[in-house]
């Protein structure tokens, strides 16, 4: 279907890829994998044909279509969100066109046996199933269905693009991306600004796909073959992440005693030489030996990740046993509330989470606690309760005039100063990247910088407000375990099932203006939910 053959990618002297070749089946989802910098984004330009490589081809039949959302992408203002969807359908009566010119073209033909006249059949038959597939004409149910299911609201259609956020336009190019059933879709971080509604929603897309998630359990849900970039190689496996994950702990294994071997057998090698070099009944053997070394491949090993450093939260002062009391609380903006009769105690010690659809008022009801919005009812903060928040935007209050190094020895106190340079590799600032300035850092990097300054700071109330965006899976495992270990009171933001499962005991569905309590973790209220969904379905149909 999509054949990758051979992609080579210099940069500055530095080979990112060599000789890469792989072919993307019609019915293939793969995760494509590896540490930060393995080039992951880049093959997918590639791919896109948005850059070209060093060396080599990416060869596609013809009228073979290739979808692609970016990390980042610029976006044009003056039409709705339902005008900008609508865009999808602009290349139907292109589509039209030219089938009608096929047409007219085989009805006066008669050379029903050659080769040319079964091609242009074969490229009829694809172009018009792919009218059919997008509905032709028909198409305003399928643009509602795409939007609904990415989280807006039939209201919000006729409402202007620049009145929403990054990540709610965003969403709109996914629904233009799915809404033109392209052969293949090519998604980058796809998940960073979806609600865990509309992540399950895009986890049903039947779409052959490519993409690029540190979130888990979408990877497991979504894909059935995951792609590993690792020492400028591919590793190819037809299994879901998790069992590659298995198989690559395996494979790592058999690298190391592979190089074990490798590296005794050069010592050998080594050992003879010098021993034997200047003795000439030995010089035809000797020399044979030396080209024998140089002829020899060396072994290289997956890099291996430093997940297992444990990092930890200053321990917390001890607050009050009620660090959040919240009784009757409304917020409204204008004649739109945003939620009501909210009721609910959080005890000291509990981590709970804030979920549901994006604009149903997480945010919101957590700048409520920190007392930055008015609001109506009442929310008493707890006994000597000290508050640590992470907001969706903390990456942008960074000094933009220091070094990665001065941005965390700044906030450092104690022994975790000799620790800075461990805690910087962990979270991929290693070597020199911790001299680096941050106004040269991208958007992940400085979110993984503002989380470690995070970790430093003294608190015993812990608001974070979607942490995992941008983290990738090794970050958001230490974070995660830091977070466990935390003796103090913790509210996490987040549509990250995988990060929020084995984290919180509570979890607070914010949706209707209302905010619902559910006692268990965040799979226990998916349960609940879907439970309460079919009853609901069934209750309708009597």
């Amino acid at each position: 279907m999509l054949s990758i053959d051979n992609i080579r990618v210099d940069f500055g002297g530095t080979n990112l890829f060599h000789d890469i070749s792989f072919i993307i089946n019609k019915r293939d989802r793969i995760a494509l994998v590896g540490k930060n910098g393995a080039g992951k984004s880049t093959l997918l330009k590639i791919i896109a044909g948005q850059q070209q490589p060093t060396a080599g081809t990416v060869s596609r039949p013809k009228g073979f279509t290739v979808g692609y959302l970016p990390q980042v992408m610029t976006h044009t203002d003056g039409r709705t969100v339902y005008e900008e969807a609508e865009l999808a359908f602009s290349h139907i009566h292109e589509m039209e066109e030219e089938l009608e010119r096929m047409n007219s073209e085989l009805s006066l033909r008669s050379d029903y046996e050659s080769e040319d006249y079964h091609r242009l059949i074969e490229e009829y038959t694809h172009l018009n199933e792919q009218s059919t597939i997008m509905g032709g004409s028909h198409y305003e149910a399928e643009i509602e269905r795409a939007l609904t299911g990415l989280g807006f609201a039939r209201t919000d259609f006729a409402r202007p693009t620049n009145e929403f956020s990054g990540g709610w336009r965003m969403r709109i190019e996914l629904a233009k991306l799915l809404l033109q059933h392209p052969d293949i879709l090519l998604l980058d971080e796809p998940t960073n600004h979806l609600d865990i509604e509309s992540i399950q929603w895009l986890e049903r897309s039947g779409n052959a796909v490519l993409l690029v998630s540190h979130d888990r359990a979408f990877l497991n849900a979504v894909t059935n073959r995951t792609i590993e970039i690792s020492c400028g190689r591919i590793y190819d496996y037809k299994l879901s992440y998790d069992k590659f994950m298995e198989t690559r702990k395996e494979r790592r294994e058999q690298q190391i005693r592979a190089y074990e071997n490798q590296q005794k057998e050069i010592a050998d090698i080594k050992e003879f030489i010098e021993r034997f070099r200047y003795k000439p009944t030995k010089a035809v053997q000797v020399q044979s030996r030396i080209k024998q070394l140089e002829k020899m491949v060396p072994i290289e090993i997956d890099e291996e990740d430093t997940s297992r450093l444990r990092l930890k939260f200053a321990p917390a002062t001890r607050s009050g046993n009620y660090p959040v009391i919240c009784s009757q609380v409304k917020k409204a903006f204008g004649a739109h509330t945003v939620f009501e009769n909210v009721n609910f105690t959080i005890n000291r010690g509990e981590k709970v989470a804030f979920v549901g659809r994006n604009g149903e008022g997480k945010t919101t009801l957590v700048r409520c606690i920190l007392g930055e919005i008015d609001y109506e009812g009442e929310i008493t903060i707890g006994h000597n309760v000290q508050t640590s928040y992470f907001a969706q935007h903390e990456a942008q209050l960074l000094d933009e005039n220091l070094t990665v190094f001065q941005t965390i020895d700044n906030v450092a106190t104690g022994d975790i100063r000799l620790r800075i340079r461990d805690i910087l590799g962990a979270f991929m600032f290693g070597g020199e990247a911790s001299d680096k300035p941050v106004k040269v850092l991208s958007g992940g990097e400085r979110s993984r910088l503002a989380m470690i300054r995070l970790l430093l700071r003294q608190m015993n109330l812990l608001i974070l407000d979607e942490p995992t965006n941008h983290l990738d899976m090794q970050s958001k495992d230490i974070l995660k375990e830091a977070i466990r270990d935390f003796d103090g009171t913790v509210i996490v933001v987040s549509h990250d099932r995988e990060f929020l499962d084995g984290l919180v005991t509570k979890v607070y569905e914010f949706g209707d203006g209302k905010v619902r309590e559910h006692l268990g973790g965040i799979y226990d209220y998916l349960a609940t939910k879907r439970a309460t969904n079919i009853n609901e379905a069934l209750a309708q149909t009597t």
